[in-house]
């Protein structure tokens, strides 16, 4: 592996159509096998609008295949049916300027802070077609139709080799991931970031975790080596004629130095991660969930979703891509539980491959089904045989799976042997991507990643009920569909737009998300209230290209002590911080920044407790004048009060009246407009009890 810790500028690029030209999943988190359109799945149901509704009705856009002249070419939005609605082209953000480091801007509520740029170890070196560098790296990705590429698409395929994928934290660190690596950041001072390390490992995703002293990486592409090298492996064999007409996916002839799996790196020096343990599994990590056990402090354990073609048995031994019928060993319909002793790395290990798409009745390992109206595979429905991405909230038991064709609820009080408990599907949903809870565990935020994040999807006539959000509330264990959202603003037709990762962002008394949308930037959106979802906060670029689509934008936005983290995946890496709207006040942001971390790993989600400080306390009250929720003098009161305890150093006699305070307002809480307002005056009176400077 190499380390080069220089900074210079990249670009990178992709058509929407590269998958048709090889055998692994190389776009940004999209299904090896897109699930094909239909419109009902044995899942439990949700609320979700029928398939049959007008929302289900549009005409559904024609998706490029192999055989298009110019691949290039945007391709129009579909023609909205009656009772659906799309995109505002009238958002400032519609119409933004092109450029890759000089495109027009446009943001509320957020204040850009720095762009810190690729290093150079990260790009593939040549902007021409013809450098022997794109063969050789289309080679090594195992690109089997590469001659059949138009020559600009070949540039850009070879050129995705570097994409920016997500984020982890710990300390005062930063770790991106990237298909070609990872990059290291010292954010001890956030605005004025600094890359510490390059570590070259190709292999893609390189989606990454972090706990103690030690680093998971995922890898699925079959340019993977256990040593990390960049040299990939020997091309395939160019297609026989029957493979060429028959268009059959081939599987990359097997080799001994292949890693497809989850790498774990030893960061006790950080400038310096040292590889300890490489667990192979059949389908390589596109993505991976780091969980706890509280009740086992020794070990992590791994939670592996693979989305990729199967590997040969020659090459790792027990590996099938049969369908359940003729093997029901297949690897198909499972997830891969690696448990990893924190003290012995290298002894780490799949424990166990939970089959948590069962019908639990009849046994079929197959039992569920995509219950999408707009996916992009044609023909026959197919059974959800992967999850995408799993968040796993230890502190309440419970996982959210975004697994292709359906949401699903895990039970993972025993991680090794997670159970499902619940399952979704919604016909407006081509390929669930990821989720997110909400702090209480009342609600989780889902992910539709339609277009495989390569397509135009928040255009003006793209539906806002496709490619978006969708809001259920959680109770006893189900399921129950509350509403959607999605980025409002219209993008341009060569910007690459879908919902994609998010985490939460702690303002008390609120239920806050910012959240990637590719070349759609940034949104924050606040769903307090389930049913109505709404932006308070965006940031945005103009597109990278104004005459073809290349792949661009936000891959994941994190807020994580105190600033949000955007890993651009063309660009390099941003840093953001929240600045006072009518929708967000300067309180609520000082209290979300008093909350402090050690460690942020989004998809292992931890419960945020704030602490018994005034800073909160005046972000509740703030929070219910905004509502109304208390009459305008016993606001104004608590705010006076409040402020005048601070500035007299938290004297005596000023605390005993902030505390006389509280019972008043734990009486309004009983007869509170409603729950979130009730919440609120019971934390605000909680703090005033018991204050701290």
């Amino acid at each position: 592996m190499n380390r080069v810790p220089s900074v210079v500028a990249f670009r990178v690029g992709a058509a929407a159509i590269i998958l048709c030209f090889g055998v692994s999943p190389l776009h940004a988190q999209t299904p090896a096998t897109p699930p094909p359109a239909h419109e009902s799945s044995k899942a439990t149901d949700s609320k979700a609008p029928d398939a049959k509704s007008p929302d289900a009705k549009a005409a559904e856009p024609k998706e490029d295949d192999d055989d298009k002249d110019d691949p290039f070419t945007p391709e129009p939005a579909p023609i909205l049916a009656p009772g659906m609605i799309g995109s505002d082209a009238s958002d400032p953000r519609a119409k933004l300027t092109p450029g890759l480091y000089d495109a027009g801007e446009a943001s509320m509520g957020i204040k850009h802070l720095a762009l810190l740029k690729k290093p150079d170890a990260f790009q593939l070196g040549a902007t021409d077609p013809d450098d022997p560098k794109v063969q050789k790296m289309l080679g090594q990705l195992g690109m089997r139709r590469a001659a059949k590429m138009p020559k600009p698409m070949q540039l850009v395929v070879a050129q995705l080799a570097f994409a920016n994928s997500d984020l982890a934290f710990q300390g005062y660190h930063l770790f991106q991931g990237n298909f070609y690596g990872v990059n290291i950041y010292d954010i001890s001072n956030p605005a004025s970031a600094t890359l510490l390390t390059s570590l070259v490992c190709p292999g893609g995703q390189g989606d990454v975790s972090v706990y103690k002293n030690l680093l998971f990486m995922s890898v699925e592409m079959p340019n993977g080596r256990l040593d990390c090298g960049v040299q990939g492996f020997p091309p395939m064999p160019p297609p026989t004629p029957e493979e060429e007409k028959e268009k059959k996916h081939r599987v990359p002839s097997a080799q001994k130095d292949r890693f497809r799996g989850v790498r774990i790196f030893d960061i006790s020096d950080i400038k310096n991660p040292k590889q300890v343990a490489a667990v192979q599994t059949c389908r390589g990590s596109h993505t991976h969930t780091l969980v706890e056990d509280p009740n086992d402090k020794d070990n992590v354990y791994i939670y592996v979703s693979g989305t990729s073609f199967v590997r040969q048995p020659e090459e790792l031994s027990g590996c099938s891509d049969e369908k359940p019928d003729k093997d029901p060993n297949t690897a198909l319909f499972r997830i891969e539980v690696i448990k990893v002793p924190v003290a012995a790395p290298q002894d780490a290990k799949v424990v166990s491959s939970p089959r948590v798409f069962m019908d639990a009745r009849t046994g079929a390992l197959n039992g569920l089904n995509n219950g999408g109206s707009h996916g992009m595979g044609k023909g026959t429905p197919a059974d959800t045989n992967q999850c995408h991405d799993i968040t796993v909230y230890s502190a309440i038991g419970l996982a959210a799976g975004a697994c292709s064709g359906n949401g699903i609820l895990l039970d993972i009080k025993d991680p090794v042997h997670p159970k499902r408990v619940d399952a979704v599907h919604d016909p407006n949903y081509s390929y669930w991507h990821s989720a997110s809870f909400n702090n209480d565990g009342t609600k989780v935020v889902f992910t539709d990643e339609w277009g495989g994040g390569l397509g135009a999807r928040c255009r003006q006539n793209d539906p806002n009920k496709w490619g978006a959000d969708a809001i259920f509330g959680l109770k006893d264990e189900k399921l129950n569909f509350e509403s959607y959202y999605k980025l409002p603003a219209a993008q341009a037709d060569t910007e690459n737009c879908v919902a994609h990762n998010g985490s939460l962002v702690p303002v008390p008394g609120r239920d806050i998300e910012v959240q990637a949308w590719y070349q759609g930037g940034v949104s924050v959106v606040d769903f307090t209230d389930p049913t109505k979802p709404f932006e308070i906060a965006y940031f945005d670029r103009g597109p990278i290209d104004p005459k073809m689509l290349v792949l661009g934008g936000e891959w994941s936005a994190y807020w994580y002590n105190g600033y949000i983290y955007g890993s651009e995946i063309a660009r390099g890496l941003d840093v953001f911080e929240l600045t006072a709207s009518k929708f967000l006040t300067q309180n609520e942001i000082d209290a979300a920044k008093a909350v402090r971390v050690p460690a942020l790993n989004v998809q292992n989600q931890k419960k945020i407790e704030w602490p018994a400080q005034l800073i909160v306390a005046k972000a509740y009250v703030d929070q219910l004048s905004r509502s109304q929720a208390l009459p305008a003098g016993q606001i104004s009161a608590l705010q006076k009060a409040i402020q005048s305890a601070e500035t007299s150093h938290m004297n005596k006699n000023k605390i005993e009246k902030l505390q006389r305070m509280a019972d008043p307002l734990e009486k309004s809480a009983a007869t509170a407009k409603n729950p979130a307002d009730a919440t609120r005056m019971r934390a605000l009176a909680d703090i005033l009890k018991h204050p701290s400077a």
